[in-house]
């Protein structure tokens, strides 16, 4: 019997970390910090607590990312304009131009990885994968929720 659906989700999640392990070998990064970056990279300055809530981590461990960023010139804080106990947190002119070498890189893979499947068939693929992001977001949020509900029930 072949793979599962599932085995060959794992199989491409498992290749795309392979893959970001390799680019990014021998350079500071991390998978965690290129997010940092890459939120940046989308949607521009931020503080540490809205990088925070974007990628779901703590204020700790945004703090701890954002500071090997800052020592490796990927960003820089500067003092929030309003608010003194915040920073905003801004890409750096070489982390810009590497976002941006991503960015074209990441559309270029998505492209020689959709050329693998029929034209045709691009529409319902695309269909498919959206359905299995959805449903994975929702049992991963109903599995999140069930420990405040274990805890409200009687």
């Amino acid at each position: 019997m072949g793979d599962s659906v599932l085995d060959k989700l794992l199989a491409i999640s498992d290749l795309f970390q392979r893959d970001m392990a390799r680019a990014f070998a021998g350079t500071p990064l991390t998978p965690a910090r290129v997010a940092v970056l890459w939120t940046l990279q989308l949607h521009g300055c931020s503080t540490q607590q809205a990088l925070a809530g974007a990628l779901d981590v703590s204020a700790r461990n945004i703090s701890a990312l954002v500071d090997a960023l800052e020592a490796n010139d990927y960003v820089h804080r500067t003092p929030h304009p309003s608010d003194r106990r915040a920073v905003i947190v801004k890409l750096t002119p070489m982390a810009e131009e590497l976002m941006e070498t991503m960015q074209r890189e990441h559309a270029a893979l998505g492209t020689t990885l959709l050329a693998a499947v029929a034209s045709a068939d691009i529409p319902a693929f695309e269909r498919g994968i959206d359905a299995v992001i959805a449903r994975l977001t929702e049992l991963v949020a109903a599995e999140a929720d069930e420990p405040e509900k274990k805890g409200t029930t009687p």
